[in-house]
């Protein structure tokens, strides 16, 4: 109670200097823009079925909106944040330092990470190791690692298209960039003996440098911007969430990776091998200051939005099995502080 009426006095001293009387009435949430489609839909039915005002939310990048959030407690800074990917470590330090000493964590789904490109492009069949060879800043080549030569998709494997390599990705402060670099970029590194033997500290700096050269091209945070310039562009092919390509399936198709393409039973059931898990995080402190934070997350968690046939599923999340959908549920609800 003592803390709750600290961050009280807080909220009402940063709000007072800034003209007004009382605490920030409206949540404000930030973070990845995978999980931004579907924290709006709740923002908005949360909105629509509460006496509560309609949540803010941002999108910002998961590794932004992490930042946002430990930078510390009061009304400027966000009361939650979404991942694509689990807070790290030293995230969860920065916090700390920042005052921010309990941290909520709630697991909403799963999402596949798609290599994707118009409709009207050529069907892509691709493996880790050939996508590896297309977007690495350096690649072995006769026993020696040179900057990457590649300029067309054929040359890196027979039957694919004689046509240019230029792919659309996110910015290293994304989650999905974070995702992509673990479950593709290593994985692909990996098929290479001479990747491989490198110890951990030089292989890291091979497998995940992406190329500058202009075959890669950072689209910043917003996913909706690359499934437009590849619908402007049949040749590029773009990285985005799964939610996205369902979202857009007359417009885009997606690549087979490893014999798989990414769906939502593949995804589900675990064979399309560019899948992760989806979060958000709520700062702890602002619970019972920031009114509705309680009401939002049990809404996010409730199985009309997140459970099988949850309206979060119309818009591509993949939801938790129904025994981890309970205990996430009981978690959440409970407001149980994350233990790394």
């Amino acid at each position: 109670m003592l803390k709750k009426l600290l961050v009280a006095s807080a909220l009402v001293a940063v709000t007072s200097a800034a003209g007004s009387a009382v605490a920030r009435d409206q949540i404000r949430i930030v973070g990845s823009s995978t999980v931004f489609p579907f924290s709006t839909a709740v923002a908005e039915t949360f909105g629509k079925t509460s006496s509560f005002k309609t949540p803010v939310v941002e999108s910002t990048g998961s590794g932004g909106g992490l930042k946002l959030f430990c930078a510390g407690v009061g009304v400027g800074h966000p009361d939650i944040t979404n991942a694509s990917r689990r807070i790290k470590k030293s995230e969860v330090e920065t916090c700390a330092k920042n005052g921010i000493s309990e941290i909520v964590e709630v697991k909403i789904g799963y999402d596949g990470i798609a290599v994707g490109q118009s409709k009207a492009g050529p069907d892509m069949k691709l493996t880790k190791k050939q996508i590896f060879m297309a977007l690495a800043k350096k690649v072995p080549v006769g026993g020696q690692l040179v900057d990457n030569p590649y300029t067309m998709w054929n040359e890196i494997g027979k039957g694919l298209p004689a046509i240019k390599i230029e792919v659309l990705g996110p910015p290293p402060t994304s989650g999905t960039r974070d995702a992509f670099v673990e479950l593709v970029m290593r994985e692909g590194a990996e098929e290479f003996p001479e990747i491989k033997a490198l110890a951990k500290k030089e292989f890291r700096a091979v497998s995940d440098a992406m190329r500058e050269d202009g075959a890669f091209i950072e689209a910043g945070e917003n996913d909706n911007l690359i499934v437009q310039k590849l619908e402007a562009n049949p040749s590029a092919m773009g990285i985005f969430g799964f939610s996205f390509l369902d979202q857009n399936a007359d417009k885009i198709k997606g690549a087979e990776v490893e014999g798989v393409k990414p769906t939502f039973d593949a995804i589900a059931d675990g064979s399309y091998g560019v899948s992760r898990s989806l979060y958000f995080y709520v700062k702890k402190a602002h619970v019972g200051v920031v009114p509705g934070i309680e009401e939002y997350v049990a809404e996010f968690v409730s199985e009309k939005a997140a459970g099988d046939e949850g309206y979060l599923g119309d818009k591509g999340l993949i939801p938790l099995p129904s025994d981890d959908r309970k205990a996430m549920r009981e978690s959440a609800t409970g407001l149980m502080p994350l233990s790394m």
